[in-house]
């Protein structure tokens, strides 16, 4: 965005200023607190719609798809329509799309409505940093991205608790229609203020085929992965399509973007060291997280019987460390090696996720909160030392397709973790149970003595068995998640030799440092 022609423009100052930054900091709230609010939502919604908890996360998936793939566009649309307009018409557009999703009828209506609400939010948080930055002094930029960064830290906190609230309380349309005064009040401060800074309008062409294909694979791909376990994958036609399409495309799309003057997509910048160990480890990781910011609230709903209020507040303390840390790293990362920053978070995601493998049916709240706990400091020293690598040694040109190609590499791999790690939950659970039926039955002493136990406290033969089973589905469901955060704790270890891989050079501007957020 730093790269468009226009006039120097002066820094905000007094009751302006706090009210600019309000403004901004709530259309970023709004648009983040979307992506984790319906996470605790999810069986409230699928219950409603008459679908399963697995397709419901299609909720979820469908908005982070879609905003992966406007985030590219971001850097167009600022040139053709200028970063007021723009961000003032991103944010209305989010609110219509936030009503549509409220007043759905059904999954299919709810889904596309996610899909326009993820699409018009993607220029929403690279904008509101531009317009951020040119309100401050450079001196005080720092503190302007710090105070904006707790902003994206509380949103996914509050995400869940605001939605169990909501999904308990209310109804589930609730956690949509609170987009709509939030957004409104927003979009008129930031018109009323931003409307003189306006960014010079510069014509250029589209790249639409480039546009076309990077729709054509992320979108089969996502299909690919949210339809995949429900058609039995590849004896299915249509997912063999999908992954023929995806595959295709991909490939079209990488040979085009190369050759092409005006690319949607930069993908030379791939050739650095730096940008491609720093946005496969900050993706990777990101699609770890977030597929654990959903099977977390699902299993505990869903099999430990608990409310959505209730999943809520287990993933809440991870906001006491987040930001609390935030602007500690903010000023670390400019003296400290950013690699010996993201090897202690992701050594620290590895503990979180080593504690949740013990977890079993009879665990305790305490016992939950405490790696949620800990993993704000993770999340604290997460974004901005690998965005720091990421973006270490760019030319100043180069900053914000960096900063905007590893957003959209982020995002779409949060999308994809949330797909995967859903499918690999309900075929673990599959496998588990099938293993534990083995051992169950009349031949099973253990077995026989469960019910006969049971049908001595007055319940029927029948009844004993179904106690029995709903028993081993709660006990497969958990051994299938620790299995998820076995596998997750052990990539975290493995991402830290990536970052080993590259050679950041002394970290920028703290402006460079947060542009992937």
């Amino acid at each position: 965005m730093s790269a468009l022609p226009r006039p120097a423009l002066q820094p905000l100052k007094g009751s302006t200023l706090v009210f600019g930054t309000l403004a901004l900091s709530l259309a970023v709230f709004m648009n983040v607190l979307d992506s984790s609010i319906a996470n605790v939502s999810i069986p409230a919604i699928s219950g409603d719609m008459g679908v399963s908890p697995q397709q419901g996360t299609w909720v979820i998936t469908s908005f982070a798809v879609s905003n992966a793939i406007s985030v590219p566009l971001t850097g167009w649309l600022t040139m053709r329509f200028g970063q007021v307009r723009l961000f003032v018409a991103s944010i209305l557009l989010f609110v219509l799309a936030s009503f549509l999703c409220g007043i759905a009828p059904s999954i299919g209506i709810l889904i596309a409505a996610r899909i326009l609400q993820g699409a018009v939010a993607g220029p929403m948080i690279p904008l509101s940093q531009a317009l951020l930055l040119s309100s401050y002094p450079r001196a005080k930029s720092g503190m302007a991205l710090a105070f904006w960064g707790m902003t994206v830290l509380v949103a996914p906190i509050m995400g869940p608790l605001l939605g169990g609230w909501i999904s308990d309380n209310y109804t589930w349309p609730w956690i949509f229609y609170i987009n709509i005064p939030i957004g409104i009040f927003a979009a008129w401060a930031t018109w009323s203020i931003y409307r003189v800074r306006e960014s010079a309008i510069v014509r250029r062409p589209i790249d639409k085929v480039g546009l076309i294909l990077l729709v054509l694979w992320v979108g089969s791909m996502q299909l690919m992965l949210d339809k995949g376990k429900e058609l039995d994958w590849f004896n299915s036609g249509q997912i063999v399509i999908l992954a023929a399409v995806a595959v295709i495309a991909f490939i079209y799309f990488i040979i085009w973007e190369l050759g092409d003057d005006h690319p949607v997509v930069d993908l030379s910048l791939f050739k650095g060291r730096n940008f491609s160990s720093g946005v496969i480890a900050i993706s990777v990781a990101y699609g770890l997280f977030f597929g654990s910011l959903v099977i977390l609230p699902l299993w505990l709903q869903t099999q430990i019987n608990y409310t959505a209020t209730e999943a809520g507040k287990v993933m809440a303390p991870v906001g006491v460390f987040a930001i609390m840390l935030s602007p500690v790293v903010g000023k670390l990362v400019q003296k400290t090696d950013p690699r010996i920053l993201a090897t202690i978070a992701f050594s620290v995601f590895a503990l979180v996720f080593y504690m949740r493998a013990q977890f079993t049916p009879e665990v305790d709240v305490f016992t939950l909160m405490i790696p949620t706990l800990i993993q704000g400091i993770a999340m604290a020293m997460f974004f901005v030392p690998l965005t720091s690598i990421i973006l270490s040694g760019q030319p100043p040109d180069k900053i914000p397709a960096a900063a905007g190609l590893s957003n959209f590499v982020r995002i779409m791999f949060g999308g994809i973790g949330t797909s995967i790690t859903s499918t690999l939950w309900d075929s673990r659970t599959a496998l588990h149970h099938a293993q534990l039926a083995e051992h169950s039955g009349a031949q099973n002493p253990a077995f026989s003595q469960a019910v006969q136990t049971l049908t001595a406290q007055g319940m029927s033969e029948p009844g004993a068995w179904a106690v029995i089973e709903r028993t081993l589905s709660v006990q497969a469901s958990t051994m299938a998640a620790a299995d998820i955060f076995w596998i997750s704790a052990v990539l975290f270890i493995g991402l830290i030799a990536l970052v080993w891989l590259s050679r950041p050079a002394k970290s920028g501007a703290p402006a460079d440092a947060a542009g992937a957020h």
